[in-house]
């Protein structure tokens, strides 16, 4: 006979032990609220308990869960319940939305992730186009579209914009098409820096990164024919698309901006394009849950729409 209580080990013989949803709700508040004590709080329980239910999934699943930090982290396999959580929960909330047992015009939250470019360019033009009386409330996680996968596989989003046309466990993925980048700098900068050799003048000059994950300058130089990639050393680090493309235009260094930021600073002369002919484009891909809910199947159009007149095909 299986062991059905909270503090059972993991199974038996007969299969695979049941996961109590009071647990893995638990297990979700203390990702989302980053201590125990906070999650006691939000769910009106004694830290103790939370911490018992927590141990108690653990047990179960054979596996450790948490990585008892400030805050708290969930592991790959706490991730796999975290999402799990989170779909359960919306399942819950659409059944009872059928079923008329929740307050009309009810608030739905739909977590997203999306790259600070995407965010700043076309992304928020997609949200507007969600019809206001679905009442949809959206918490937007920005992060580099490299990344962006990586909140969606531990279950923080329903979705994502990312770079990556590998689908996380659980997701589709649609393309949504490319975002071009432009080698760009002042006119001022040009004269002072990039006089010589272009291919060489880019690995020496100050140049304008995103954070130091950003390896798009990088990617740039190096398909000109230098392995050296941009400067190591004169790099500016500004986390945001709006302020990057004015860094670019007064001179701090550099940059691959995207083309729709970069064209107006063209035609008004602050901007002078680098290597005419040449840019990068980076594929963008929607992924989300394969879950059929109306509120993400409502943003999903959205964004494929925006999409569609926003980036190239």
């Amino acid at each position: 006979m299986k062991n059905r209580t909270a503090g059972g080990a993991g199974g038996s013989a007969d299969g695979p032990a049941d996961l109590p949803l009071d647990q893995v709700r638990t297990l979700l508040a203390v990702v989302d609220e980053g201590t125990f004590d906070a999650a006691a709080a939000a769910l009106h329980l004694t830290p103790s308990a939370v911490s018992q239910r927590v141990k108690a999934l653990e047990q179960r699943t054979g596996r450790v869960l948490l990585l008892r930090t400030k805050p708290v982290r969930a592991t790959e396999s706490g991730e796999v319940l975290v999402r799990l959580a989170r779909q359960v929960a919306q399942l819950e909330r659409d059944a009872y939305t059928e079923l008329g047992l929740t307050a009309a015009g009810e608030a739905t939250r739909v977590p997203v992730a999306v790259n600070a470019d995407s965010l700043a360019t076309w992304f928020l033009a997609a949200l507007t186009r969600v019809p206001e009386e679905l009442r949809l409330f959206f918490e937007l996680r920005c992060e580099d579209e490299d990344h962006t996968a990586a909140l969606l596989r531990g279950g923080l989003v329903t979705a994502a914009v990312t770079s990556s046309s590998d689908p996380v466990p659980g997701c589709s993925v649609r393309a949504l098409g490319r975002m071009r980048y432009l080698p760009v700098a002042s006119g001022a900068f040009v004269a002072r820096h990039l006089t010589g050799d272009l291919r060489d003048a880019l690995a020496t000059a100050p140049v304008v990164t995103f954070d130091r994950r950003d390896d798009l300058q990088d990617g740039f130089v190096r398909g000109l024919g230098n392995e050296a990639g941009a400067s190591r050393t004169g790099r500016h680090f500004v986390p945001s698309s709006e302020a990057f493309a004015e860094a670019v235009a007064a001179g701090l260094g550099w940059g691959l901006v995207p083309e729709v930021q970069a064209g107006p600073l063209l035609r008004a002369g602050r901007l002078v394009h680098l290597a005419p002919g040449r840019a990068v484009d980076v594929p963008l891909y929607w992924q989300q849950w394969r879950l059929d809910f109306p509120a993400l199947a409502t943003v999903t159009e959205a964004v494929l729409a925006a999409a569609a007149g926003a980036l190239r095909s």
